[in-house]
């Protein structure tokens, strides 16, 4: 069996600059690496917020699963690193009002830094299309 792959971009420079996809489809499965809330323009957005960084993340995810004609209903597996633990309860919240109904599996993991010092939350997903 030959599996098709996709290649997605979410428009980030550092993608075509690094030679990386934010996503990849290869047959029924979808994996997004590793996102942090960087906007268009460069600029981090919710700086100081975690919750407002993980809500903005899985917005983007969301909308990149839709490129690849899937939906929030076919993630599997969420895995999130945070800079400090302490924030696992904002980020959790922002989880919870996506994934409730889904409950895909969750990891969050504490991580000493990310690219930038306003990056609190990286986060990727799997989703499989059935």
């Amino acid at each position: 069996m030959e599996l098709t792959r996709i290649n997605y971009s979410s428009g980030s420079p550092l993608e075509e600059k690094t030679g990386y996809s934010r996503m990849v489809k290869v047959g029924s499965h979808i994996y997004i690496g590793g996102t942090t809330s960087v906007q268009p323009d460069g600029t981090v957005y919710g700086e100081g917020n975690a919750y407002e960084q993980a809500k903005y993340i899985f917005d983007k995810h969301i909308a990149l699963l839709e490129k690849a004609h899937s939906k929030k209903e076919d993630v599997i597996k969420v895995k999130i690193y945070t800079t400090d633990m302490v924030y696992a309860p904002m980020v959790a919240k922002a989880f919870t009002e996506i994934f409730f109904e889904v409950k895909p599996l969750f990891t969050m993991v504490g991580i000493n830094m990310l690219n930038r010092p306003t990056q609190l939350v990286e986060i990727e997903m799997e989703a499989i299309i059935d």
